[in-house]
């Protein structure tokens, strides 16, 4: 993958990167600032200014440089931050310095060092059919953004499959060894008790009519088509997902991603791809591991509870489950490793590059791969009742 097609997947937010010098402190700018999106304020900032511009006492007064050569596009939020960050530096005896800030930015900062702040009227709030307006065109452009990341892993993949050797194997099998076989013991105890939690509530309904030997039908076909591939795609999405995104965005913060693009190195080709074919390989296979230890949670409580020997229990289960049952688990449980790995590194790339932009990467990684996760269970539902799966 190009390096401008990396760039336009990693450099989108609004960031902020504060930089000592030897007489003052050099404050770089970059990404899109709009005041429609999400972008950085001046509080919390404040405080590192302060702290390092105290330690800078070689100059009587120490001096704030704003820098933009990195802001590709911007609108009045990029203003305002100026703004609070020149009436900051008023308040603490410091110079601001914008000599080498653009003449229409710097005429419109200068314009607004006087403007009062005032405060929002409640008639001009934003409506309810607003907010709601704002949220889709936000989650449109997170699908889309999404998209555009999933078709520059397929044209990655499709480039290493002709040239396998530059595939990073030693990555990809580490990455197994971590999503796979050290993730077992929480889904296996977490699928057993979701099989013993069906079997309770399924023997409330089937022993009123004398049908508690169908329990096993019951844990049976949940766990393999359904509760099986999402329940360790849940759990691999909160213990692996976010994961993905901490190290992703850690190496940003660092300036390792930039590294790479500088040595010619796509992030995509290094990063990314062993991760989602780890994800891919090992969904499927903690998928029937989880089925298992799901049905022995139900045949459990149907010895326990219902008495119902093993053996009939199994030779019931026999009885309703087919491979297409099997198969659908399968599917389900590959195309949440997929997703997983997709929103742990696309969040990742996206960070900000703070301490804080790592922590905010790995919840939204967690919450974009259930989300995902859900909406693809469903859209399998529809299609597999269509084709009579």
């Amino acid at each position: 993958m190009s390096s401008a097609a990396t760039d336009t997947i990693i450099d989108r937010s609004a960031q902020v990167v504060l930089v000592p010098a030897k007489d003052a402190l050099r404050m770089e700018l970059r990404g899109i600032w709009r005041i429609t999106a999400r972008t950085p304020t001046w509080i919390g900032y404040d405080t590192i200014a302060l702290s390092t511009l105290a330690s800078l006492t070689t100059a009587p007064q120490p001096t704030l440089q704003p820098d933009t050569s990195g802001v590709t596009a911007w609108d009045t939020s990029l203003i305002l931050f100026l703004r609070d960050a020149r009436r900051w530096c008023a308040a603490n005896n410091a110079r601001f310095d914008d000599t080498a800030l653009p003449e229409t930015i710097r005429r419109m900062t200068a314009a607004m060092r006087d403007a009062p702040v005032r405060p929002v009227d409640p008639k001009h709030r934003q409506l309810l059919v607003t907010a709601a307006g704002n949220a889709t065109l936000s989650a449109l452009r997170d699908l889309a953004q999404f998209t555009q990341f999933l078709g520059a892993c397929v044209l990655s993949a499709i480039s290493l499959i002709r040239r396998p050797k530059c595939f990073r194997w030693r990555d990809c099998f580490y990455e197994m060894q971590r999503c796979g076989a050290m993730a077992l013991p929480i889904v296996g105890v977490i699928s057993f008790l979701v099989g013993v939690i069906l079997a309770y509530i399924g023997a409330i309904v089937l022993r009123q009519y004398g049908g508690d030997i169908y329990i096993a039908d019951l844990v049976a076909l949940a766990m393999v088509r359904e509760m099986g591939a999402m329940m360790t795609g849940i759990i691999i999405a909160g213990r692996t997902g976010g994961a993905f995104a901490a190290q992703i965005a850690n190496m940003k913060a660092n300036e390792e991603i930039d590294a790479l693009v500088t040595f010619g190195i796509s992030p995509v080709d290094f990063l990314v791809i062993p991760r989602l074919v780890a994800l891919a390989v090992m969904l499927p296979l903690l998928s029937l591991y989880a089925n298992a230890l799901g049905i022995l949670g139900g045949m459990t409580v149907g010895l326990a509870v219902l008495k119902i020997p093993p053996p009939a229990y199994w030779i019931e289960m026999q009885t309703i489950l087919t491979l297409s049952d099997i198969t659908t688990g399968l599917v389900k449980a590959f195309t949440y490793g997929i997703i997983i790995g997709l929103a742990g590194c696309l969040r990742g790339l996206q960070a900000r590059r703070d301490a804080a932009g790592v922590g905010e990467a790995a919840t939204s990684a967690v919450v974009t791969a259930m989300l995902y996760i859900i909406i693809s269970c469903a859209v399998y539902e529809v299609i597999f009742n269509i084709l009579g799966w």
